[in-house]
């Protein structure tokens, strides 16, 4: 009966605050669905309380950087390019400007053009069974066996569910996680169990909606997903909002589903982007006459972690190909070696192959095609001279995670602006064209979606039309 009356009273709480217009405004870092019921859910939000303390003010022997200076209150504790810039305008030697996130630390003059991006500089050691090599296959591995990429400043909010942490998953919980920012970003030491307990517990407690802590109390609680009532079944939505919906359920839902909105629905979905390589990179494929190359996909029933071709698209940006908000700043150009093991005695396989282009020339995008007339390419199933980032291959050390990336969480994403792990795209509209263009159409598995003409001389085909598009914003920007 307790749980009964709690899912009652807390639903009621959001319920209202829908019914009355703000479930979905910009006060969402203080946003509360409950009063605190028990003694140990009391000590959690004076945990809370004085972890939020912690995460505004710079830690002991720190360079000054507090959690907040990244995670920014204002911005739904992400970093926003438009506050970096206003920064930099009123104050270049806020703390948020140290060396370790300058365009090149050992400049005479350090610039800031990759943090004006709302980018940081995330340093990682190589897996023991990985080496970095040049185009002709040299192994050119650092002497610190560490690689360095950019990547964008996560909100914190909803980390009461949305866990592991950080796009490539490397953090399996927020004690640690606050530890590991201190020392990579704020240059600081150990910090004391209790200050990193307070401040995992001020993380839970940030939401980007009523609803979304509605759907977290309830599972710190036990209650299994399918259990707990839909949240979003009480926002009142217009007719284009309620089409949005509808187009979410078959274009989003399989990867961004359940009432998280960051769960794996569709297994077979998850699977039809991990595919057999061989070699020399290159992908396998089944050739059937009289029907085209099939690629040869392998189950990855434990990962939850997806190539989507994020990762491919800014490479496609840095080549000139599509224009992105990050191509202005340059990214690093990778190309790894995997071995069997930690010896580094057998390679399995390089990643990404080296190109075969269907003309010859190298800048060329198109590959060539084998003597079965299969195409030769790699996981990004396109020409591909280097990676701008491995994504969860630099922590699994697994090449079939090759720039593979953690599903988000959508609640909130109307605030939460760029958007991919780099801030590829600028805005909500820019993201969804590119799941029109270039992601749903290569997933054979989500829904019977239509091939809709494309919206621009020379564009690619499009698997939601305009109007979808327009309703599935509109569902976005609420949820």
């Amino acid at each position: 009966m307790a749980g009964h009356r709690f899912i009652a009273s807390t639903l009621g709480a959001f319920a209202l605050t829908t019914l009355v217009g703000c479930t979905d405004t910009a006060g969402s870092v203080e946003a509360t669905a409950a009063l605190a019921t028990s003694e140990a859910e009391l000590t959690s939000v004076a945990q809370a309380a004085a972890g939020r303390k912690h995460f505004q003010e710079a830690l002991p022997g720190t360079n000054g950087r507090s959690c907040a200076t990244c995670h920014v209150f204002a911005d739904d504790t992400a970093l926003t390019p438009a506050h970096v810039e206003a920064l930099w305008a009123r104050n270049p030697a806020d703390p948020l400007f140290n060396r370790i996130d300058a365009d090149d630390p050992a400049a005479a003059v350090p610039t800031y053009e990759h943090l004006k991006k709302g980018l940081v500089r995330v340093v990682l050691p190589l897996p023991a069974n990985m080496d970095v090599i040049d185009v002709q296959g040299n192994v050119i591995t650092a002497p610190d066996r560490k690689v360095s990429v950019w990547r964008a400043v996560p909100s914190i909010a909803d980390t009461g569910f949305s866990g592991p942490f950080q796009f490539d998953g490397r953090e399996t919980d927020l004690v640690t996680q606050a530890q590991s920012a201190v020392t990579s970003h704020s240059e600081g030491g150990t910090v004391a169990p209790a200050v990193l307990q307070r401040i995992a517990a001020f993380e839970r407690s940030v939401f980007s909606s009523p609803r979304a802590r509605f759907v977290s109390e309830l599972m710190e609680r036990g209650w299994p997903l399918s259990a707990i009532p839909d949240p979003d079944a009480l926002l009142l939505l217009d007719a284009s909002e309620r089409r949005g919906r509808d187009v979410y359920n078959l274009a989003c839902e399989a990867c961004h589903g359940d009432r998280t909105r960051n769960r794996i629905e569709n297994r077979a979905t998850h699977d039809a982007l991990f595919y057999a390589l061989k070699p020399d990179g290159n992908i396998q494929y089944t050739v059937t006459p009289g029907a085209p190359p099939e690629p040869v996909r392998v189950p990855r029933p434990h990962s939850e972690f997806l190539n989507a071709g994020y990762a491919y698209m800014t490479y496609l940006g840095q080549r000139g190909v599509v224009p992105l908000f990050n191509t202005s700043v340059d990214f690093p150009q990778y190309r790894f070696r995997f071995y069997t093991d930690g010896t580094r005695q057998h390679a399995v396989t390089d990643l990404p192959p080296i190109p075969v282009t269907a003309s010859g020339d190298p800048d060329d995008i198109n590959p060539a095609l084998d003597e079965h007339g299969a195409p030769i390419v790699g996981p990004a199933l396109a020409a591909q001279w280097y990676s701008t980032d491995p994504g969860r291959a630099l922590i699994s050390g697994d090449p079939a995670e090759f720039e593979a990336f953690d599903v988000p969480s959508l609640r909130g994403i109307a605030r939460t602006a760029p958007y991919f792990h780099d801030n590829s795209h600028a805005t909500l509209a820019e993201t969804v064209d590119t799941y029109s263009r270039f992601i749903l159409p290569g997933i054979p598995t989500v829904g019977a979606l239509p091939v809709h003409p494309p919206e621009f001389p020379g564009g690619p085909p499009e698997s939601l039309s305009p109007a979808q598009k327009r309703d599935l914003l509109r569902f976005l920007q609420r949820l």
